[in-house]
């Protein structure tokens, strides 16, 4: 399953939105209807299904579904690097 599926599925989940409302460039709060909880339970979700560890400055930026991804993806890729895949 790729970073974007169990992003997706995260944000289902939480929000209770279809998977068709979710794209990359969907915001968070305006679009979605997110709050900062929100957010953070949809990334610890995604934390715990990929095995990697968000960092609050990470977490801060976030604004659209794409910059959440983003996020994720390069911290695949630190763990991946440092061979604890």
């Amino acid at each position: 399953m790729s970073e974007y599926d169990v992003l997706k599925r995260a944000v289902e989940k939480v929000l209770r939105v279809y998977s068709k409302e979710i794209s990359v460039s969907v915001t968070f709060e305006n679009e979605l209807g997110a709050d900062s909880i929100d957010i953070a339970q949809i990334l610890k979700c995604v934390e715990d299904e990929l095995d990697i560890d968000l960092k609050q400055t990470d977490i801060d930026s976030l604004l659209t579904v794409g910059d959440a991804l983003a996020v994720i993806k390069k911290r695949v890729a630190e763990k991946k690097e440092n061979g604890n895949e």
